[in-house]
């Protein structure tokens, strides 16, 4: 029978949190992944906030092989579906033995897996893991981020890498603290913020948290905003661009991001109307989707076969990814019905060349990949900016040598949906500009200096 101590411990993250210098920084890093890297090493357990295209998979190769050079134990990967074998390629390109597992086998070396296919590994096996795309943890009830907390729970080194978190999205770093063995999701609510239902505090200092019920309103406690960013800057890096930690931004300049709004004019009116007005509440807003499903399909399909070009088509609905396919004759869709094999063998034949048009949903592939050959998105708008912003960035990234065009196709009724995109834009800006803000801070005070010479006292003292 299992003790009460025994229980305890299963459940204790490490204590030794303790990393290592680094012993190999390869030539092909940049300056600024260089420095990443260094840090996150000599951290041992960190999150790595880089924006798309930065660099996040060479940055975690790098600390994987340095942590399997010192220690001579496996490092695992957990990467979203067909990421893993973009992976394998990038190690391949950088000359560092990456191996794919789908069956629960530990390589020597770096092994990488999908999410999907952790519950057939042992951590037992491994003496850390990386989360590419960590992003995926930020449901804090979710059974993922349960999977992977449990999983790297006894492991002395870890590295969460993904793009900047969500706008406002503090249930992502909770949960990321939580992974990494910092503070628990609750433990940083009651330390931090507030429970507060009160309809005249300030909107923008709020957050919603939980499903059934209602949502529960919270809110940073009175002065607990700075010692909050400077408790994320004491785990995590963040940038979304070199000069965000001083170095020069180069190469990593992007070309120009060209975003044409198309609108649409409905073909009927809603039941009871005399003309189309701006659809209010989620209710009236699905309805209208549903109702110009056809017109804003057809626009997007005559968008995409104009072309002639690569094409990225985000779909929100089953309804649209199909109706898509049929209107553009070189498409095929991914819908999440596909078992994960012919998702990894489409999303594999667009990154060859080999299919010129990829209809999908952003849930299904908006993370991780690196689509720079192609250069034209088209989507319909939600009310998700990071599905948004994730479904842009798989085009406009670093390696990018041409403007991309974003068609974004919408009603009339639209514009509600529309505005409160562009607030969010503002937030994960306004979040974001605070987080670089006090980790520049936390960076200046850092208490955990090595200091290699001894302390002279005077003579009157001694």
């Amino acid at each position: 029978m299992l003790k009460y101590t025994e229980f305890l411990a299963q459940k204790a993250h490490l204590a030794d949190g303790a990393g290592c210098e680094p012993q190999w920084c390869p030539g092909f890093l940049f300056d600024f992944q260089r420095a990443l890297v260094e840090w996150a090493l000599r951290k041992g357990r960190a999150a790595i906030f880089a924006d798309c295209g930065l660099g996040k998979t060479p940055m975690q190769l790098v600390w994987a092989e340095n942590i399997v050079r010192r220690e001579n134990r496996p490092i695992l990967i957990l990467a979203p579906l067909a990421v893993s074998h973009q992976t394998v390629r990038e190690g391949e390109k950088f000359g560092i033995a990456v191996r794919r597992s789908d069956d629960g086998v530990a390589h020597p070396g770096i092994t990488v897996t999908n999410y999907e296919r952790l519950h057939l590994f042992k951590s037992a096996d491994f003496i850390g893991v990386v989360a590419d795309e960590s992003g995926i943890l930020k449901s804090y009830d979710g059974k993922t981020r349960a999977a992977v907390t449990e999983f790297m729970r006894r492991l002395p080194y870890r590295l969460l890498a993904t793009a900047t978190p969500s706008p406002n999205d503090y249930i992502e770093l909770g949960t990321s603290s939580e992974a990494l063995g910092d503070l628990g999701f609750m433990d940083m609510l009651g330390r931090f913020f507030k429970n507060d239902t009160n309809p005249t505090v300030d909107t923008r200092r709020r957050f919603r948290l939980g499903a059934g019920g209602g949502p529960i309103k919270w809110r940073f406690k009175g002065h607990a905003e700075r010692p909050f960013w400077r408790w994320v800057a004491s785990w995590a890096r963040a940038l979304r661009k070199p000069s965000d930690l001083n170095f020069a931004d180069g190469r990593f300049v992007l070309p120009p991001l060209v975003e044409r709004i198309h609108q649409v004019e409905a073909r009927s009116l809603p039941s009871g109307m005399l003309f189309a007005l701006p659809a209010r509440g989620l209710y009236e807003q699905r309805e209208e989707r549903r109702r110009t499903l056809k017109e804003r399909c057809e626009r997007a399909a005559v968008l995409v076969n104009e072309t002639g070009q690569p094409a990225l088509v985000w779909a929100n609905l089953n309804d649209e990814a199909d109706l898509l396919e049929h209107l553009i004759p070189d498409g095929c869709q991914i819908s999440g019905a596909d078992s994960d094999d012919r998702k990894e063998r489409v999303l594999l034949d667009f990154l060859s060349g080999s299919l010129r048009v990829l209809i999908t949903k952003p849930k299904i592939a908006a993370w991780g990949l690196n689509l720079q050959h192609c250069a034209h998105v088209v989507l319909f708008p939600t009310h998700s900016y990071e599905q948004y912003y994730q479904g842009i960035r798989r085009c406009w990234r670093f390696g990018q040598m041409r403007p991309v065009v974003v068609d974004i196709v919408a009603t009339e009724g639209d514009g509600a949906v529309m505005a409160n995109l562009q607030r969010k834009a503002a937030a994960a800006e306004a979040m974001f500009a605070r987080l670089v803000e006090h980790m520049h801070d936390a960076v200046a005070v850092d208490g955990g200096a090595q200091f290699i010479h001894d302390a002279e006292v005077p003579t009157w003292l001694s």
